[in-house]
């Protein structure tokens, strides 16, 4: 029952340590501790490794607005990082930081090798720069009033009012998000990774099984449109590792970041006995998997390997892409409640029960799974509590009571416990394969068939009998029998149960060979209830402790960073100016990127019987492929406009402080394309 020994090397996206860790986040590290607790249990060589993402922009700043050093709050941050993952039962081998020594050696390494064999590029570049703070300023730094139409506030790239796109320099009024101060215009040379030199490799690796097809053919896109030279230099003051021999150049964040999956190796290979070089040298027979949000595809699957196989490390065995979370049917929202840190669920409810739903959920492709709150407690209550731990209540007080807890020396039904054994293949293979779903159906149909076995016995109604006691005995430990296999099969998900369970048998901690036997003539503990039922009050709790007050203000400083004034509130209209604004559903039939825009989408919506052609700012915030198929609201009696990109015949409507947190209206059952929105 257990495949040729392997030795793995698994880790997860590296968390950013400039803000807590969200349920969307916990997503893929529960995604992956299942993975890795599963392989461990097979009794294979695993290693799962992760580090805090510790550079950049935006930790440098927050260090400053809090008026400590980046280091302090780094260090602040991973605590608490590590608290809540392993209050989530996440257990990493090591965690470790961007920020160190083993970091700055291996991306000095990376990049020498780079450099010598002609793939780092040098050239200047013009950017905006802020003289107060003295720094160059990204495009997302600087605000000032559209040169196309005037509106006030845009960003340094593109107009979110028209649609029209531009150069910083041509902003009106342009303002520093950091400082307030105007901007200038200056000259910096930086160093630029030659991506293309990498083309025919990563063409041929990218198709040779070591991606899911979705995301094969999301880089054909990239492809298609031709690598281009990755700028992969920051001019100071800039938190992160100076480029050897560049004085005042830092190499950008996402360039060391994920060299941090090998430097957090190399620092458990020092504190142990392995050898790190015959881990990551090319050929060797070791595995390595990363498990990432589809969202830093881009990052890993393209400039990751080329980096690796430029400089001579072994590239990646497979990187496991997954979706994005909601809440209830949309993206989590502070407003709603659904922006949930993760103490703040720890503060109300199991986090079993989380890990066993996103179990319930997971595949192995890239869609978007979503927390339905109220599906959430009606599943967790109906299968853990109802199903599973239901069957060793109902067993194990006769047990204890009238035989000591001594379990019986056979096992009462035969091809029943067949059944359960023999599905420990397909369960296992849907661990593997990462069809977590297609475990989860398959266990709870097998906690239905031991359940039924217990209904059909009736051990309640023989207890009765003083005469029947070798039957009470035996039929009581088929149903302990059953239990212990499920826990078995669910702990890679729920290990707190399983050691709770572990407990309770006064058995060691299993291993999935351990299905083969049966638990027969042992002695077990008093039972203890093992999980208790999700209640709605408790859910409640965490949603109204998860909203915030979402004054301007804040909400200004949280996307911009920086301390630009208010939008004041426009001139009023009259209420019959209002009701001209015809409203409608539409569907979204085609999503699409535009060549040259930064912030929009270029949108196909069905009206029921027209097609409309639209352009939307809301590229920040979602995917093509998140969008295709749904329906939303739009102005409909919009009179066209003529952007850069074409006519835009209409507008959807959107929500939000920007960025990520910007949500297109979804109307709710029954809608249809072309209905009026009263």
């Amino acid at each position: 029952m257990q495949d040729k020994q392997r030795q793995i090397l698994v880790t997860s996206a590296l968390p950013y340590a400039n803000g807590s860790i969200h349920i969307g986040h916990l997503l893929e590290y529960i995604q992956t501790d299942i993975w890795v607790r599963y392989q461990k249990m097979q009794g294979h060589t695993c290693y799962y490794i992760c580090a805090d993402d510790a550079h950049g922009t935006p930790i440098m700043l927050r260090a400053q607005k809090e008026g400590i050093s980046p280091e302090t709050l780094i260090e602040r941050i991973s605590d608490e990082h590590q608290t809540d993952f392993k209050d989530f039962s996440v257990k990493f081998d090591n965690f470790h930081s961007t920020h160190s020594g083993e970091n700055q050696r291996l991306a000095n390494t990376i990049y020498e090798k780079l450099n010598e064999k002609g793939h780092i590029n040098k050239r200047t570049i013009k950017q905006a720069y802020d003289p107060e703070k003295e720094m160059f300023l990204p495009d997302r730094f600087i605000r000032g009033e559209c040169p196309k139409c005037g509106t006030s506030d845009q960003y340094g790239d593109s107009c979110e009012s028209c649609g029209a796109t531009y150069n910083p320099t041509d902003l009106k009024n342009p303002v520093s998000a950091v400082s307030g101060a105007t901007p200038i215009e200056k000259e910096s040379e930086h160093y630029f990774f030659k991506l293309s030199d990498f083309e025919e490799m990563l063409h041929k690796w990218t198709r040779a099984g070591h991606l899911q097809v979705e995301v094969t053919n999301k880089l054909d896109e990239w492809f298609e449109a031709g690598l281009q030279e990755w700028d992969i230099s920051r001019d100071k003051p800039y938190f992160g590792f100076e480029i050897p021999n560049a004085p005042g150049k830092y190499f950008y964040v996402w360039l060391d970041a994920p060299i941090g999956y090998l430097a957090s190796f190399k620092n458990l290979c020092d504190k142990t006995e392995l050898n790190f070089d015959e881990w990551c040298k090319v050929g060797s027979d070791t595995e390595m998997y990363h498990f990432i949000g589809k969202d830093i595809i881009y990052f890993h699957a393209l400039f990751w390997p080329a980096i690796l196989e430029g400089s001579g490390f072994r590239k990646p065995s497979a990187i496991y892409a997954h979706g994005f979370l909601t809440v209830d049917g949309q993206k989590m929202s502070k407003s709603r409640g659904t922006f949930i840190t993760a103490r703040t669920y720890l503060n109300h409810l199991n986090p079993e029960c989380l890990r066993y739903y996103f179990a319930a959920k997971l595949g192995a492709g890239v869609d978007d799974i979503d927390l339905n709150l109220e599906d959430f407690t009606a599943r967790v209550n109906s299968d853990l509590v109802g199903k599973v731990v239901n069957i060793a209540s109902r067993c194990s007080g006769f047990i204890k009571k009238r035989f000591a807890g001594k379990l019986s020396a056979s096992i009462h039904d035969e091809a029943l416990f067949k059944i359960i054994v023999d599905a420990n293949k397909n369960i296992a293979n849907a661990y593997e394969t990462r069809e977590y779903s297609k475990a989860m159906r398959e266990i709870m149909t097998l906690a239905d068939k031991a359940n039924q076995y217990i209904d059909d016995h009736k051990p309640w109604v023989i207890a009765k009998e003083k005469v029947r006691d070798e039957e009470l005995q035996s039929v009581c430990t088929m149903g302990i029998n059953c239990f212990r296999l499920l826990i078995l099969y669910l702990k890679p998900v729920l290990p707190v149960l399983a050691a709770k369970t572990e407990s309770f048998l006064n058995i060691a901690p299993m291993q999935w060979q351990d299905a083969a036997s049966a638990l027969t003539d042992h002695e077990i503990n008093k039972f203890k209830p093992l999980m208790t039922r999700v209640e709605k009050e408790h859910v409640d709790a965490m949603v109204e402790e998860s909203k915030e007050d979402l004054n301007v203000s804040e909400t200004r400083q949280a996307v911009l960073t920086g301390p630009l004034a208010d939008d004041p509130i426009a001139d009023e209209i009259s209420f019959e100016d209002f009701m001209k604004v015809d409203l409608r559903i539409a569907k979204i039939v085609k999503a699409e990127h535009i060549e040259g825009a930064d912030k929009l989408l270029q949108l196909t919506l069905n009206l029921g019987d027209e097609t409309r052609n639209i352009f939307a700012g809301i590229k920040s915030a979602y995917a093509p492929e998140d969008l295709e198929g749904k329906l939303t609201v739009m102005v409909a009696n919009l009179a066209p406009r003529k952007m850069r990109f074409g006519l835009s015949e209409g507008m959807v409507l959107a929500a939000g402080p920007g960025g990520k947190d910007l949500f297109i209206l979804h109307p709710g059952k029954g809608a249809e394309p072309g209905m009026k929105v009263k």
